[in-house]
């Protein structure tokens, strides 16, 4: 009873659609539990979810997810950044439901591509989004400016401040630098690097 109420609430109620889920958790995520529980909770016939990171230009469940929506489908996302990282991709992906005749739903933000405003509020999250990966880049490349003026030392390895452990953390997940780099640059040792993945694992 509650997907058909979903459905009406939402004008997704007619014979020939389905309400399919995507989901998908980075390598450092917990758990699909939250996600999976919402997209059900909301009606979704169908999910497809990944383990991967969002950076990674090779989605193979989003890919599978595309090719099995229909005209007439609704694609349903917990949240945008679940989607996508840049509003560059979100905009592709949105320009490729709309040819497939599929209507969109991101249930964190309350977006229905069915309605005007809806339409509109996808524009201002997907900009807010770009924003929000602006902020971040710019705080980790000041903790690789602060590591790189403290130089490698010697001696025992440096103690690292939260800021310095959120720049290791989107070094390593940019998996664009090596451990021993990574190591060298913080002045600490790998197995203090897999401590400190390890906590930020904890606490996401």
């Amino acid at each position: 009873m509650f997907v058909i109420w979903y459905k009406k609430k939402f004008n997704l109620y007619h014979d020939n659609m389905a309400i399919i889920g995507y989901a998908r958790i980075s390598t450092f995520s917990q758990t699909l539990d939250l996600q999976l529980d919402a997209l059900n909770e909301a009606g979704a016939e169908k999910i497809f979810h990944e383990q991967i990171s969002g950076a990674k230009e090779v989605r193979p469940e989003f890919n599978r997810c595309m090719d099995y929506l229909r005209e007439g489908d609704t694609l349903i996302v917990w949240k945008l950044d679940r989607l996508a990282r840049t509003v560059k991709e979100l905009l592709s992906i949105m320009n490729k439901l709309s040819d497939k005749g599929v209507e969109f739903i991101s249930l964190k933000e309350q977006i229905d591509t069915k309605t005007p405003m809806g339409k509109f509020a996808f524009h201002i999250y997907a900009s807010m989004i770009e924003f929000e990966r602006d902020v971040a880049r710019e705080r980790t490349c000041a903790g690789l400016n602060a590591a790189r003026a403290r130089g490698r030392v010697g001696g025992r390895p440096s103690k690292l401040k939260d800021k310095d452990e959120l720049a290791l953390v989107e070094m390593y997940n940019s998996k664009k630098f090596s451990l021993k780099y990574i190591a060298g640059m913080f002045n600490i040792t790998v197995p203090t690097i897999y401590r400190v993945l390890g906590k930020h694992n904890k606490t996401a």
